[in-house]
């Protein structure tokens, strides 16, 4: 082997020594944004750096890995879409009371799918790791809340809180927080009306629920009014 050959080689074995780290770095980073999706960048213009802010989404991915998470049952799914649509059924007459206790609702399933409810910021560091694209609707329920706690929400905002806690709360649930409405028999569905017309009283029923996705659609106050 000649030397120069023996140069080239050392060469290549040197750029690709230090091409390794860098797609190894270039790696890990499209994990994390793939992962934590809008956190990643709300965490980026937050911390003093990306490496900083990489750094506390590795730390969120090891915590989170040492909690033990349990599916809820069906009847526990079953009970938790009463309660919800009871809070929502209360908001007609106490939208502000309503708040409070989907608040409270959602902090119960957090706790009983087995993350930690402690600090506010600590509970959503867990939550980030496997629910990051609904954790800006948590946030934005959470500080009408804490208006609400001070007399200081309108009803248009109470009625935005319920759709908010609603997204975070479909998630963990596992489904539509909402009961899907029976379909009408074949009796029901031409009883004397010109195709293309329908009856308005199951509009209410059936408005805002649909197929859960891994955002739905939050149900409105107004629509559980329409009922």
């Amino acid at each position: 082997m000649s030397p120069t050959e023996i140069v080239l080689i050392v060469l290549v074995v040197l750029v690709v020594a230090a091409a390794v780290p860098v797609i190894w770095v270039a790696s890990r980073r499209r994990a994390l944004r793939s992962r934590f999706g809008p956190e990643y960048e709300r965490l980026v213009a937050e911390q003093e750096s990306r490496a900083a802010a990489e750094r506390e989404l590795r730390e969120r991915e090891r915590r989170h890995a040492a909690l033990t998470l349990t599916p809820l049952d069906a009847e526990s799914r079953e009970r938790y879409a009463a309660d919800w649509e009871e809070i929502q059924a209360r908001f007609v007459d106490s939208p502000g009371e309503a708040v409070g206790a989907a608040d409270d609702l959602v902090t119960r399933l957090i706790a009983e799918r087995g993350y930690p409810t402690g600090a506010y910021d600590e509970r959503l560091a867990h939550l980030s790791v496997e629910h990051a694209r609904t954790l800006d609707h948590y946030r934005e329920a959470h500080d009408i809340q804490l208006r609400n706690a001070r007399g200081e929400a309108d009803t248009e905002q109470l009625r935005q809180a319920v759709v908010h806690y609603r997204a975070l709360f479909a998630e963990l649930l596992g489904e539509d927080p909402v009961r899907q409405q029976p379909a009408p028999d074949a009796a029901h569905q031409h009883d004397g009306r010109h195709d293309g017309q329908h009856d308005g009283r199951h509009d209410g029923a059936t408005a805002g629920t649909r197929p859960p996705t891994a955002q739905p659609r939050p149900e409105t106050p107004q629509d559980v009014s329409s009922r």
